[in-house]
């Protein structure tokens, strides 16, 4: 684990969190996030966008995909309703020789770094934890550990994004944050040629009349407002196959068995 020390205190980063994604379609939310993130002159600094859809569109994928195309190391921050403030910063932990050991975030480890962060989910974080990121949203560009007595500033390359879903589970964020969280890039449902290039790209060996059927399924939903989404397709295109190899049924009884025990009874109104 690489370190640092900031007025004498050493602080033990979070590696980066590396897997393979590529984002399908919609290249016109990529490209409000790298203009978000741009800095037009030295003195320029960057914005901090929220990214908001229903949960399961891609939000995650589309911010790793941009950061990982733009060669940023890129970090995740999971946030919750029992996220800390001293969870978003620096964390103390008893080491093997049974002395403290100050451990960063990956929102502190993005920073010292000059990566990007994906805060996931961060309408589900509390003002009181939010409250401690205000300073690096702005101007200020720094985060202040209590525990650790320190202050941490963020590398010129630095970035950050949250992403929000838009359903009622969350909490409303005060103006204070929100101000500081812009602009708003909203991701929706994907068109029907984006979903089937999703599933083929997710399942490659699923037939292409099945995958055309999930799609039709995703996209009859979609008009209802039915918070069925692309990843729950994938799912749901994958426990077909995999029902269909195991049981030896039809295919059709696979696929509807798969849609009620991945979307529930509602669902089977949609296919």
């Amino acid at each position: 684990m690489d370190t640092v020390v900031i007025d004498g205190v050493e602080l033990h980063l979070s590696p980066p969190t590396e897997f393979e994604a590529r984002w399908i379609g919609q290249r016109g939310v990529q490209e409000q996030l790298i203009a978000a993130w741009l800095k037009l002159q030295q003195d320029d600094l960057p914005l901090t966008p929220r990214v908001i859809g229903p949960p399961g569109v891609g939000k995650t994928t589309m911010a790793y995909a941009t950061a990982k195309q733009l060669g940023k190391q890129t970090y995740f921050m999971q946030a919750t309703m029992d996220t800390r403030p001293e969870d978003l910063i620096v964390t103390p932990v008893i080491s093997d020789d049974q002395k403290i050991k100050y451990v960063a975030s990956p929102i502190v480890s993005a920073m010292l770094r000059g990566g990007v962060v994906i805060l996931d989910e961060g309408n589900r974080m509390a003002e009181k934890s939010w409250a401690s990121l205000a300073p690096l949203l702005d101007q200020r560009r720094y985060v202040e550990s209590q525990i650790a007595g320190i202050t941490i500033r963020a590398h010129e390359g630095f970035r950050l994004v949250t992403t929000m879903n838009n359903d009622a589970s969350t909490f409303e964020l005060p103006e204070y944050i929100i101000s500081r969280l812009q602009p708003v890039i909203e991701l929706d449902y994907p068109t029907a040629e984006e979903e089937r290039s999703i599933l083929k790209y997710n399942v490659p060996f699923a037939p292409d009349e099945i995958i055309d059927q999930v799609v039709a399924f995703l996209q009859s939903a979609h008009l209802d407002d039915k918070p069925y989404t692309v990843r729950g397709g994938i799912q749901m295109l994958s426990y077909t196959l995999k029902l269909k190899e195991v049981t030896k049924a039809p295919i059709e009884n696979c696929l509807m068995n798969a849609v009620l025990q991945v979307f529930g009874d509602d669902a089977m109104n949609y296919i």
